[in-house]
């Protein structure tokens, strides 16, 4: 029972970082959308590859299931909340 316990709790931090990894993709997706001209350089710009590596695989395969949603001249992208959803439920069932 101890091995399953300590699986959770591994399991656990995982997600939490992995959540914290999807909140910095957002703040980058906004830096790019307010800011165009942005290109990271040194070691931010190993930061930002590492974080877009990282969040990349979950986040296109919910937009192959739900493709944008176009609202006039703007799409709503639910690929990053459906992974972020996905990570609470995981962290909210995990013992």
């Amino acid at each position: 029972m101890a091995i399953l316990a300590i699986l959770g709790l591994v399991l656990r931090i995982l997600l939490q970082t992995y959540v914290f990894i999807l909140w910095a993709r957002f703040v980058l997706d906004w830096v790019r959308v307010l800011n165009p001209r942005f290109r990271p350089r040194g070691v931010w710009l190993a930061v930002v590859e590492a974080v877009y590596t990282v969040t990349d695989p979950p986040i296109r395969m919910f937009r192959k299931i739900l493709p944008p949603i176009r609202l006039g001249a703007v799409a709503l992208d639910l690929g990053w909340m459906l992974t972020m959803l996905s990570c609470w439920i995981l962290i909210a069932i995990l013992p």
